[in-house]
């Protein structure tokens, strides 16, 4: 009877019946591996690793739900239909028959991927959690070339741009950004948008050279979905702020590769757009009496004055008479003067909220206001993209060399200019000369950093990433100690002079006597450890004495003698020598006491803190040996 063996008529259990493998799937769908492969991609599929793996290892498992998921996929059938159509096309070009053939073309089957975004993400916050990779994918294919013979298409680069360039404009207009770094990588951004944090890498502009061993086919698919996600979180977002989708595009300021600054200006000019048609609805005298001018200018003087001059009384006796209707209602209000709870309660309530949205939006005020009083200017060598980007998203006005530009580089107001050179021609007195870094160190600090160590031809101070934790690493680098007693000294939260004033003297005598009186506490809790530590040990001794055959009084004998001779000696009671190293045996204890899992994690454990104690100490090492080769360095110059 072989392993597996199953009676017949009884069903499946267990393993068997969850998961099945990939080969099974495909002729369960009659799909190919590469369709197959798309349509997981598309709908969210990912391959399963059961306990037992029935079939081998060396297979890969499917959920049985999934598979029955996926059999019932539209996609599934417009693929088929597309398959027929693009067979047609092929029969009709073998028999020359081009009428035919390009009637066929025309008239290709379509599909939409809408209803994957509605079925993935039924709300907009699950879709804003899941915008990392997408927002990446994009930024990614944005900068590639156009490629045959890895099948990138001109339309999808134009697609991803254009979408990034949204998504740029719209973090732009609302001072979203929080984070920027500039690794090798590319340049990292986070921003906050409906209280959902969200990173993303932007590669450098530099020419892409595309890789043989990437299969482009399978990020081509995921692009294919990120692209109708990112469209569908735009005109949520842009929807969202009373913006009009998609924004206007500036032809002139894209042929100067100025997009991003087109995008921005498209945004304010539709804003504008739009409050100017808001204005134009409201039945205002005004509007009234230049629609009446405008009708006289053409023509049409009697009817439509005597009808717009109807409507105006009309819309003034209406108004009269609601006022009339609001003046008899808080005249009886003010009449009444017994208030209930429930109003105290609604308008504590009231407070309330305001309170909380003034605390939301206390960080974007602070990223608004940062560049607020600043005009850069970006010479041609710096990346003008991304400080366009953190300039405009800090509230600070920028220009560039090139077309396009919204004021030139003579201009007097300019208080910065951003240079990456070591040497600069002509230089203008009334403005600072700074590194690019510098506008990325005050956007992570969010203060104005002093632009002394940022200046043409220094080395600037190390940049530091936002997104790692100095403290819980346990390595705080001199800048960033720098960065903070600079923050403190910018918000006023400098620590007083100890000593100043009585109240400070009493508050610091009762923190003295608190201290003291933890520090008795634990000397308590430590002595009680030592004695129970102490009982312990004699239970254990005992016992391996018994363990080993020697009598109890034997024992007794034994350590009277060594008591004695001890006493005699010293003329004291003699701790066991083993007290001190209390904290290794309780360790070494609980580990004898825990189970194999939870070993071998506290092991994991102390391995990963030991490998961040070697970093920090590998730190401290390269820091000490530096600044004894500055010291030779200065020591040699003065000889």
């Amino acid at each position: 009877m072989p392993k597996h063996y199953r009676p017949p008529g009884k069903k499946k259990e267990g393993n068997v019946a969850k998961y099945i493998t990939r080969n099974k799937a495909l002729n369960r769908l009659q799909l190919k591996l590469a369709e197959f492969r798309r349509l997981c991609i598309l709908k969210g599929i990912h391959p399963r690793e059961p306990k037992k793996k029935f079939e081998g290892h060396n297979k890969t498992y499917y959920h049985v739900k999934d598979i029955n998921f996926l059999a019932h996929e539209p996609l599934l059938e417009k693929s088929r239909e597309i398959k027929v159509h693009e067979k047609k096309i092929k029969k009709a070009k073998a028999k020359l028959n081009r009428d035919l053939a390009e009637r066929l073309e025309r008239n290709l089957p379509s599909f939409s991927l809408d209803h994957l975004v509605k079925e993935r993400y039924p709300s907009f916050i699950d879709a804003l959690r899941d915008m990392d990779d997408p927002l990446t994918m994009i930024h990614l294919f944005a900068t590639l070339p156009a490629d045959r013979t890895h099948k990138i298409p001109v339309e999808r680069v134009h697609s991803c741009r254009r979408l990034s360039l949204e998504w740029q404009a719209f973090v732009t207009r609302t001072h979203s950004l929080r984070k920027v770094f500039i690794s090798v990588k590319g340049i990292y951004y986070q921003v906050e948008v409906a209280g959902q944090k969200i990173t993303w890498l932007t590669p450098h502009v530099l020419s892409q050279v595309l890789p043989d061993d990437v299969d482009f086919r399978v990020m081509l698919t995921f692009v294919e979905f990120y692209e109708v996600l990112t469209g569908f979180v735009n005109f949520k977002l842009y929807h969202s702020i009373g913006l009009k989708y998609p924004p206007l595009l500036n032809a002139d300021l894209e042929q100067a590769a100025a997009e991003l600054y087109g995008m921005m200006r498209g945004l304010v000019n539709e804003a504008q757009l739009q409050t100017d048609n808001n204005e134009s609805t409201k039945p205002e005298k005004d509007d009234l009496v230049k629609s009446v001018i405008e009708d006289v200018e053409f023509g049409e003087r009697e009817q439509r004055l005597k009808e717009k001059e109807q409507r105006l009384k009309e819309s003034q006796a209406r108004l009269a008479s609601l006022q009339d209707r609001l003046v008899k209602m808080e005249k009886d209000r003010a009449g009444i003067n017994t208030e209930t709870d429930d109003s105290h309660n609604g308008s504590a309530i009231i407070e309330k909220e305001d309170t909380v949205e003034e605390e939301e939006d206390e960080e974007t005020k602070l990223c608004k206001g940062l560049f607020k009083d600043l005009k850069f200017y970006l010479s041609r060598e710096v990346p003008r993209e991304s400080l366009l980007f953190v300039i405009r998203g800090f509230g600070g006005s920028v220009s560039w060399d090139g077309r396009g530009a919204p004021y030139e580089e003579s201009d007097d107001s300019i208080t910065h200019q951003v240079v990456d050179r070591p040497t600069q021609g002509h230089m203008f007195l009334s403005r600072d000369y700074i590194q690019p870094q510098w506008v990325y160190d005050c956007a992570n600090s969010r203060i104005l950093l002093p632009v002394d160590e940022y200046l043409v031809g220094r080395i600037p101070p190390p940049h530091l990433s936002p997104f790692v934790n100095n403290e819980a690493e346990g390595h705080v680098p001199e800048y960033a100690e720098a960065i903070k007693r600079l923050q403190s000294a910018a918000r006023n939260h400098l620590l007083p002079l100890p000593g100043t004033d009585e109240p400070e003297f009493e508050a610091q005598q009762s923190f003295l006597a608190s201290t003291v009186a933890r520090h008795s506490e634990h000397a308590e809790a430590a002595a009680r450890e030592i004695e129970a530590a102490a009982v312990e040990r004699a239970y254990m001794d005992d016992l391996s004495k018994e363990l080993s055959g020697i009598t109890y009084s034997a024992s007794l004998q034994v350590d009277t003698d060594v008591s004695d001779d001890k006493t005699e000696e010293e003329g004291h009671v003699v701790v066991p020598k083993d007290v001190p190293n209390e904290a290794v045996d309780d360790t070494a204890m609980a580990q004898m006491m825990m189970t194999r899992k939870s070993r071998k994690l506290y092991e994991a454990m102390q391995m990963g803190k030991s490998k961040k104690r070697a970093d920090i100490e590998l730190l401290k090492r390269r820091k000490r040996e530096a600044e004894e080769k500055g010291l030779s360095a200065k020591k040699s110059k003065r000889v």
